[in-house]
């Protein structure tokens, strides 16, 4: 099963893209920029050798990327691209699931957030396309440099959150391939909450007084410990 990742290009999207090629589902890297996104598919592809067996990485245009998506589509451009690349690819997404993994974050303050009217990025993107497309909101609690270090297992947990159930069950799947505990959070509303952890994250993870950066978050049971 193919999946597009929009924003491809940028950091999250190349780490997404190498940690999916690598548990084997081949990935459609979209830009706005075609021979960009080629360029870097060719540097991705290149960087997994050695790695083991992975599925191709593939640069498109975003339009194109979408159109080569089996069935889901992960958008991971900055807050100022959200609404216009949604509506670039709008058409494309028909029987398709969105996966927003965008973060509003404050202009000029990594450290807190500027939600949009519609209350959260998911709320809006499924604003934006209307209920006949499922917004699932995902991922935005993992830290690219995890990502995009192979050698590191993914440091934290998932929460998923969106109104469709068949559509949250479907994205659980995708990203339980990355080998990381995945929890439905709820409805879109709940994407509130769970986007505004990302500025507390970068906040703990930039802060002096914090002996680790690159940070998640764990979902822990009564009585767990750490090894």
């Amino acid at each position: 099963m193919t999946i597009a990742i929009l924003g491809g290009t940028g950091p999250q999207g190349q780490g997404l893209a190498k940690r999916f090629a690598l548990a084997g589902v081949p990935v459609a890297l979209g830009s706005r920029d075609a021979q960009r996104a080629m360029e870097i598919a060719n540097e991705l592809n290149a960087s997994l050798d050695g790695h083991g067996s992975f599925a191709r990485v593939r640069g498109l245009s975003n339009e194109d990327a979408v159109a080569q998506a089996d069935r889901i589509v992960v958008l991971a451009v900055p807050y100022a691209a959200h609404d216009a690349t949604l509506q670039s690819v709008a058409e494309g997404l028909s029987n398709k699931i969105l996966v927003d993994i965008v973060v509003p974050l404050a202009p000029g303050n990594a450290r807190a957030v500027a939600m949009p009217p519609e209350g959260s990025a998911t709320e809006a993107a499924q604003k934006l396309l209307g209920e006949s497309v499922p917004v699932v909101g995902a991922l935005h609690n993992v830290s690219a440099h995890t990502l995009n270090h192979l050698e590191e297992r993914i440091n934290c947990d998932v929460l998923v959150v969106g109104n469709q159930d068949g559509a949250k069950e479907e994205v659980v799947a995708l990203i339980e391939k990355l080998k990381v505990n995945v929890y439905d959070a709820g409805p879109a509303t709940s994407a509130r909450c769970v986007e505004a952890i990302t500025p507390i994250l970068i906040r703990l993870n930039i802060s002096k007084r914090v002996p680790f950066s690159h940070a998640g978050i764990r979902i822990w049971a009564p009585g767990a410990h750490t090894a």
